[in-house]
């Protein structure tokens, strides 16, 4: 087999590759023994016709075709390994010339990873948000957590912010009551937003026993998105009691004796969350700056299917789950369509990159993912999942997906060690000396996150 390399474009080839006829012996005998199989003809006994029989009673076109279609990926493949390339989907192959008994050629234009020279990336600099615990953070976390030891009990007055109301709704439009739209006993705080829009102006104020109308958009069920005409009556009125903040508050919350460890051990992990936190914007600026100095072509059918593979993540997944459709989306978030796809394409260009320069990175520094590494991250994968790491872990083996579980970890590295190079200062001037863990940790969720669904859309053009 002869085959030679014509460049097209950064991201596809031309393959032009000849076959002697004598390489397809495998191949024609595979398939006089198929087409033995799969017919009858009399005085033979099945599997027993000979070769000439099948010629001349099917014709030897018939056997050429079945022969040619078991050869070309064997050919194809060969011709990728010897032209040492990296295909990205299908090839489109054109057999251009069949002679029986002398030989077969055939082209085949295949899109592939364009090459990338790995730019020196020692003089990038970025400037991150500097790691700073106020005493009103760590109140206001303390608060939080005290708010999750309230207690309520019923109170004869009327209804304020904070109080928890249990009210009876109807919700009528058009004058007629919904078949779903009554509910009893529903218990609300008034001030979390978690109903419709206008309950709290109409419930502030009342009793036990007071009811108020109101007029609101219903955000679920039969008549979504109608306007309702909602008769809201208040059962009961109780008021939220916080516990005293106190060494017995600390005490009932946490595993300290004191309020003051409670604050201490609080202002150390608000510390630990913005410790990750700049790491995570550390790593996201300097993959801003590499991708600024890159030179990367992009596949136009790969760019074509990690768009749709976005948008289709984003309507039927995320969307779904919320109950709205992408034009509700895009109303909320006051966007039109042509600018939604022109995010969506810019950041699919983004994640192309981002693929494309860490594995080149991974390639060029040699890295490894060894199993522990591995075991860390589908932990982190599964927490983030909801999932046990048991679960998780017999889903991606199931799936197929321990490759990219891999591809995540290794760029993760290619991330931190282009953050290594780079000088990163806080908003205070101050040198970040980022802590190792907290590093790959943030450099896998950033690497991750960029690339996104593109390896979903690789997969697509390799399907």
């Amino acid at each position: 087999m002869k085959s030679a390399v014509e460049t097209l474009n950064p991201t596809r080839v031309r393959l032009t590759v000849e076959v002697p006829f004598e390489e397809l012996k495998d191949s024609l005998d595979a398939a006089y023994k198929k087409i033995n199989q799969q017919v009858t003809v009399k005085g033979f006994r099945k599997g027993k016709i000979p070769a000439r029989v099948i010629d001349q009673r099917f014709g030897r076109g018939a056997v050429l075709e079945e022969a040619v279609n078991d050869a070309l990926p064997k050919f194809y493949t060969e011709a990728i390994n010897e032209a040492e390339l990296n295909p990205l989907g299908q090839p489109e192959v054109d057999i251009t010339e069949l002679k029986d008994g002398e030989t077969l050629n055939f082209t085949a234009e295949v899109d592939i990873r364009p090459a990338i020279e790995i730019p020196d990336y020692s003089g990038i600099e970025v400037t991150v948000d500097a790691v700073e615990v106020s005493d009103e953070d760590v109140e206001k976390s303390v608060e939080q957590l005290r708010e999750r030891f309230a207690s309520t009990s019923p109170v004869e007055r009327a209804a304020e912010d904070g109080d928890v109301v249990t009210i009876d709704l109807q919700a009528k439009v058009d004058g007629e009551v919904l078949e779903d739209g009554v509910a009893e006993g529903v218990s609300y705080t008034i001030g979390s937003g978690e109903l419709l829009e206008g309950i709290d102006e109409a419930v502030k104020g009342l009793e036990a026993g007071g009811e108020a109308t109101f007029t609101s958009e219903l955000k679920g069920g039969s008549a979504e998105g109608k306007e309702a005409e909602v008769t809201v009556k208040v059962t009961q009125v109780a008021a939220r009691e916080l516990p005293a903040l106190d060494d017995d508050f600390a005490q009932l919350a946490s595993e300290f004796d004191t309020l003051d460890e409670l604050k201490a051990d609080s202002r150390k992990r608000l510390e630990n969350m913005k410790q990750y936190d700049q790491a995570t914007q550390a790593q996201e600026r300097v993959l801003d700056e590499l991708l600024k100095l890159a030179e990367v072509p992009i596949p136009e059918k790969l760019l074509a299917d990690e768009i749709q593979t976005r948008k289709h993540n984003l309507e039927h997944h995320q969307l779904g789950q919320m109950g709205i459709d992408l034009a509700k989306y895009l109303e909320i978030q006051g966007k039109t369509e042509e600018e939604f796809t022109a995010e969506t394409e810019e950041q699919a260009v983004k994640g192309i990159k981002t693929q494309f320069i860490l594995d080149e990175l991974v390639n060029k520094e040699k890295l490894n993912v060894n199993q522990e590494e591995l075991t860390e991250h589908l932990m982190r994968r599964a927490q983030s999942s909801g999932m046990s790491p048991d679960q998780f872990a017999q889903a991606v083996v199931e799936g197929g997906q321990v490759p990219m579980l891999v591809g995540e970890v290794a760029r993760g590295k290619a991330l931190a060690v282009v953050v290594e190079a780079a000088k990163v200062t806080d908003t205070n001037g101050e040198v970040v000396d980022l802590e190792d863990d907290a590093e790959d940790e943030a450099a896998e969720a950033v690497a991750a996150e960029a690339v996104a669904a593109e390896a979903e859309a690789e997969e697509k053009t390799e399907a």
